[in-house]
């Protein structure tokens, strides 16, 4: 067994868009793998690199330098966009060197249609997802009567067993939409083809990373969403279907937790969140919609303006504590650049009284007041300004958004170990590089 540092897991500590992908990018400059545990194409990630913005939903964000990237058991897969994010990066002529869980689930069009049927009928209890029928799918699996990847390449099991879960969605459908129909036939076809492209592509990860693991490989793990979506241990019932915190990684991917050297928390210098459920720093003024429109707040799968809040530090907290966090990033400062005062919450208060911990139940957080220090802001400047500011290091950062930094530190009781100011990876400070 290699006794050093080899594997790292990123992980966002709130409600997703952290800025996990950028740091993903940064750690896979010195990483040979780099893996997907969780989630679908309901997760987007955004990396800049060379010129070049890369939007992924499925592919790990180790791609753009061509780094080997894996797919495993933990995630559900739309194989028609997989296979046009492949495309994409073949245009781009990037060498692709995937590795796709045999196991993992995949997401069919009926799934998508009961997605959307489910959410249109769940009222105040509608947890806002992408439609993009990972719920479903997630059901399916639960259910044991998934179809996964071995199946899909494999057309003699694919076909009896897409016949028996089709007549069991269309009777689903059914009961919300009677007229409903489909070509069962048509969709079998189309999968058919999706598997004998992917084929190449698919093998069995659990084996694969713990073989590659115990060999010294550099491994980072790339969480989607963020911790408090988790369906075990976030905001229950406005989250997602997948455990989207270190806690799913082991599940997620076959290795056990002990080869799991460190976590690094993501977290961003503002909240923001997509979805329903309360949120209790949320912003309705002016200054939501300029911190939206400078930090480019819109949703990465669906385009959807994102809520924008002050940065909450009682519930990355929470977040630190079930993930094991051993140091943290913090994302997007520059998007706060202008914004005086800035608000940092630091507690919740109910019926008059301070929590000492983050309430998971959301008929609590319901009645809940953020408690806030208020801070100086810090002012604009350029891009090649900030570029500058990344190159010379911390200590040109502005005064202001140092004494932010630090009471970011203490609140947290957690060192930092990088920090963002800017999308590209070289706008990025290192204040520890232990990190491999």
């Amino acid at each position: 067994m290699i006794n050093k540092i080899n594997t790292i897991a990123c992980i966002g500590l709130s409600w997703g868009d952290e800025g996990k992908g950028k740091f993903v990018d940064f750690l896979a400059q010195k990483a040979d793998i780099v893996v997907r545990f969780n989630g679908g194409n309901n997760a987007g990630h955004t990396v800049e690199a060379d010129g070049i913005t890369y939007k992924f939903k499925l592919i790990p964000s180790g791609a753009p330098l061509e780094k080997e990237v894996v797919i495993a058991n933990g995630c559900v897969v739309d194989p028609k966009v997989l296979l046009e994010e492949i495309e994409n990066l073949e245009k781009l002529n990037k060498n692709i060197n995937l590795k796709l869980s045999s196991t993992a689930h995949v997401i069919f069009p009926f799934h998508r249609i009961i997605d959307g049927l489910e959410e249109a009928s769940k009222g105040k209890y509608s947890a806002g997802t992408t439609k993009r029928g990972i719920g479903p799918t997630y059901s399916d699996k639960a259910a044991r009567w998934g179809i996964r990847i071995f199946d899909l390449i494999n057309p003699e099991v694919l076909k009896p067993k897409l016949e028996k879960l089709f007549e069991i969605k269309k009777n689903l459908i059914n009961t919300y939409d009677p007229e409903w129909t489909s070509d069962l036939s048509s969709i079998y076809e189309e999968y058919k083809s999706y598997g004998e492209k992917l084929r190449p592509y698919v093998i069995d990860t659990a084996v694969y990373l713990n073989k590659v693991i115990d060999a010294g490989k550099k491994v980072v793990f790339e969480g989607a969403q963020g911790s408090l979506l988790c369906l075990d241990h976030g905001f229950y019932p406005f989250g997602t279907s997948s455990n989207s915190n270190a806690l799913g990684i082991s599940a997620g991917t076959g290795i056990p937790p002990k080869k799991i050297n460190k976590v690094l928390g993501i977290i961003k210098a503002y909240t923001s969140r997509v979805g329903e459920g309360k949120f209790p720093t949320e912003l309705f003024n002016d200054t939501a919609e300029r911190i939206r429109e400078q930090g480019h707040e819109y949703g990465t799968v669906t385009g959807r303006p994102r809520r924008i809040g002050w940065i909450d530090l009682f519930n990355i907290k929470y977040g630190i504590m079930i993930n094991g966090i051993d140091k943290i990033t913090i994302t997007l400062l520059d998007v706060l650049e202008g914004i005086n005062p800035i608000k940092m919450c630091t507690g919740y208060e109910l019926n008059g009284n301070s929590l000492e911990s983050w309430p998971i139940q959301h008929e609590i957080i319901e009645k809940c007041k953020p408690i806030y220090k208020t801070f100086d802001g810090w002012d604009k400047r350029t891009k090649n300004e900030w570029f500058e500011i990344a190159k010379k290091g911390y200590d040109t950062l502005p005064e202001t958004m140092k004494i932010y930094l630090q009471a970011i530190k203490e609140e947290l009781n957690t060192d930092i170990a990088m920090v963002s100011i800017g999308p590209n990876r070289l706008e990025t400070i290192v204040l520890d590089d232990e990190f491999f």
